[in-house]
């Protein structure tokens, strides 16, 4: 078989929508904002929920696969989820890299609080980073694959689509917070409280926000593609 031209790669590189292209773009840099923002827990009012506010990040994944899904299949929106995985793996092995390298004088010198900031925060343990990317997989794909069973036969309606994107989400919320906190902190504390109250915020957010975004994700996706 003859290798692809430089020609054959710029048409088909040409014939990718332009939503798709840019929901490319985001998905990887929520991929890795995701697990930075993890590290604060913020309240949800006016409750007393907290939530750890990688969920934001989080959902605008759950937000484009669906996206993604809805207008280009749900095979394209899957090779999405599994390709994220690129960025994540990438910021984890910098992030080591750079907690080994060695500070810089001035820092230890002048910043010593910042320095000690900064290492506290990044300082994961092994079980942390290996719950992470386990939770994000199993999730996302499950988000997809509910999404895309719901979708039946026909042209969805919007009101159809906000539907199967809250029922999907929640979901695949509520077993991405089973997994991540079962696997990250289970033995070393009671994690009951904090397995169901993230489990309760997690499909708040989903049912309250998650149906608005697809909505006006897969309007936006279509605006770009027509302007493409």
């Amino acid at each position: 078989m003859d290798e692809p031209t430089n020609t054959d790669l710029s048409q088909a590189a040409a014939a990718m929508p332009r939503g798709l292209f840019v929901y490319m773009l985001l998905y990887g840099g929520m991929t890795v904002l995701a697990g930075v923002l993890a590290f604060k827990q913020v309240q949800l009012p006016p409750t007393d929920l907290a939530v750890e506010a990688g969920i934001f990040a989080f959902l605008a994944l759950v937000v484009i696969s669906s996206t993604v899904s809805q207008l280009y299949g749900q095979s394209v929106a899957n090779r999405i989820v599994l390709w994220g995985f690129v960025p994540l793996g990438i910021s984890a092995v910098l992030m080591q890299l750079v907690l080994a390298l060695p500070p810089s004088t001035e820092m230890v010198t002048f910043r010593p609080d910042d320095l000690a900031a900064f290492e506290q925060v990044h300082h994961s343990t092994w079980r942390v980073w290996l719950a992470g990317p386990a939770a994000y997989l199993t999730s996302l794909l499950l988000n997809v694959w509910i999404f895309s069973k719901l979708r039946g036969e026909g042209e969805a309606t919007t009101l159809g689509l906000m539907v199967r994107g809250a029922i999907a989400s929640a979901l695949s919320q509520a077993v991405d917070s089973l997994i991540f906190i079962t696997l990250a902190f289970y033995g070393e504390f009671d994690i009951t409280n904090l397995l169901i109250g993230q489990v309760i915020a997690k499909v708040t957010l989903s049912v309250v926000l998650v149906p608005f975004l697809i909505a006006g994700g897969v309007a936006l996706a279509k605006k770009l593609d027509r302007a493409g």
